[in-house]
C-alpha cells in the first residue's frame, strides 16, 4: 500500500468514528453516528496535480491558530509568497479564524495542506455570499486534511444560501480530499462556473472530490453546477438541512440559462439523512454515473432526476428513503438502473413499509401502480428509462 493511500484511509477511519457530532433527524445535535457500508474503505487514488517544490507555513506569515485571532491575511500572505512555480502551503494543528467575506483565495499550482487537528473556523458574519476557501479561475490546485467549520450556528443574517466552505468557480484540475466540512451556512463544497461579462460562463473542469465528509450544512453537502468531468469518490454527504433543496448532492447548472453540467461520476459514497433528496440531478445535466453508493434515510427520494439526460445507476443500495428509492421525472431520458438493492423505501418518514402494493412502479411503462410500496418510478413523459435486474425487499 502506498503511503498516500494509507494516510487517506486513516483519515477516513478517524473521520467516520471520531468526528464532531452530527444532527440526529433534522433537529438538534446528538451523538456521533459512525458511517457504515460504502465509505469504510478508499477505492480511488486521485490524480497528482502539477506544482513546484516550495513549501511555506502559514505560521511564518503571522497565523496564530488560537481560535480568536483573524488569520485570513496571514493565510493569503503565505499563498502569495509561493514562487511562480507554485508549491505547498502547510497549516499546522490549531484553530484558525477565517473571514468568509474576504475569503482565502488559492492560486494555481498549489497545495493547501492542513495537518490533522487543523481547523478553519468561519468568522461570524451576516453576508448572503461568503466563502472560507475560494478556488477561482485557477488550475492545478489541491486542498487536503483538517476541517472547515462554518458559522450556521451563529450567523448574523437570515437571508442567503451561499455561505460555502469551499467555492470552486471556473477552475480546472482541482482536488479536494481528506477533509471534514460541517455547519456551513450554504454548501460544504460548491463547484460551478465563473461568470464573465459579455462572454460565456467558464465551467470548472476535472474536479476530484475524494475522502471527504460534508455533514450538517445548511443547503447541500455538495453542489455540482456548471462543470465538466467531476469525480466524487469514497465520501459522505449527510444531514443537509435548513434551506432548500437540502440534498446530499445537488447536480444542477448555476442558473436558468444555457449552462450545462456534463460527465459526473459518483462512486462508493454514503448519502444519508439529508432533509431533501439524497442526490438530485436537475435539468441540463448529462452523463451522470452513480455506482456502489448507499442512499438511505433521506427525507425525499434517494435519487431524483428532473429533465436530466443520460445516466447509469448501478450496484447501489437504496433503503429507508421517505419517497421512492429512485424517481425519473420531468422528461428525463436515457437512464439505466441495474444491479441495485432497494429496501423499505417510501416509508412515510423512515418507518417500516408494510404495503402490499407492487415494489416497482414505472408510470407510463408498466402499469400505473404508485402505491407506497414502490421503489422505482418514472413520470409518463420520461423516456428510455431502462430498469434491468435489481433486488427489492421490505
Amino acid at each position: 500500500m502506498a503511503p498516500a493511500t494509507a494516510e487517506r484511509r486513516e483519515f477516513l477511519r478517524k473521520t467516520l468514528l471520531l468526528t464532531i457530532p452530527s444532527v440526529i433527524g433534522f433537529g438538534g445535535i446528538g451523538k456521533v453516528m459512525a458511517a457504515a457500508g460504502a465509505t469504510t474503505a478508499s477505492t480511488f487514488s486521485p490524480t497528482a496535480r502539477a506544482r513546484g517544490s516550495a513549501s511555506v507555513s502559514v505560521r511564518n506569515y503571522g497565523a496564530r491558530g488560537n481560535g480568536t485571532n483573524d488569520d485570513t491575511k496571514a493565510f493569503q500572505a503565505a499563498i502569495n509568497a509561493l514562487p511562480s512555480s507554485g508549491g505547498t502551503v502547510t497549516v499546522p494543528a490549531g484553530d484558525y479564524v477565517i473571514d468568509p467575506t474576504v475569503n482565502v483565495r488559492l492560486r494555481s499550482k498549489m497545495h493547501l495542506k492542513l495537518a490533522d487537528g487543523a481547523r478553519l473556523l468561519a468568522k461570524r458574519n451576516s453576508a448572503e455570499r461568503a466563502y472560507v476557501l475560494m478556488v477561482y479561475k485557477v488550475s492545478d490546485v489541491e486542498i487536503s486534511g483538517g476541517q472547515i467549520i462554518g458559522d450556521r450556528d451563529n450567523h448574523l443574517g437570515t437571508a442567503g444560501e451561499w455561505g460555502h466552505g469551499i467555492m470552486v468557480r471556473g477552475a480546472s484540475r482541482v482536488t479536494v480530499r481528506d477533509i471534514h466540512i460541517s455547519k456551513c451556512f450554504g454548501d460544504g463544497i460548491s463547484i460551478g462556473g465563473a461568470m464573465v461579462t459579455g462572454a460565456p460562463t467558464i465551467p470548472s473542469n476535472d474536479v476530484i472530490v475524494t475522502n471527504v465528509v460534508c455533514t450538517n450544512n445548511r443547503r447541500q453537502g455538495l453542489t455540482i453546477g456548471c462543470s465538466t468531468n467531476v469525480k466524487v469518490y469514497d465520501s459522505e454527504f449527510s444531514y443537509s438541512n435548513g434551506v432548500a433543496p437540502q440534498c446530499g448532492i445537488d447536480i444542477e447548472p448555476d442558473s436558468s440559462d444555457s449552462r450545462t453540467t456534463d460527465t459526473v461520476h459518483i462512486e462508493n459514497c454514503l448519502i444519508r439523512r439529508n432533509k431533501g433528496n439524497g442526490i438530485l440531478s436537475y435539468k441540463r445535466v448529462k452523463g451522470v454515473t452513480i455506482k456502489n453508493c448507499t442512499l438511505e434515510y433521506n427525507g425525499g427520494y434517494g435519487l431524483l432526476t428532473v429533465g436530466a439526460n443520460t445516466g447509469y445507476v448501478a450496484q447501489n443500495r437504496f433503503r429507508h428513503n421517505y419517497l421512492y428509492g429512485a424517481m425519473f421525472s420531468a422528461a428525463t431520458k436515457g437512464y439505466q438502473t441495474s444491479g441495485n438493492v432497494f429496501k423499505n423505501n417510501h416509508t412515510r418518514m423512515h418507518g417500516v413499509n408494510t404495503s402490499s402494493t407492487p415494489y416497482v412502479s414505472l408510470t407510463g411503462l408498466v402499469g400505473g401502480n404508485t402505491g407506497n410500496g414502490a421503489h422505482i418510478a418514472k413520470s409518463s413523459d420520461s423516456t428510455d428509462i431502462r430498469v434491468t435486474t435489481n433486488q427489492y425487499a421490505k
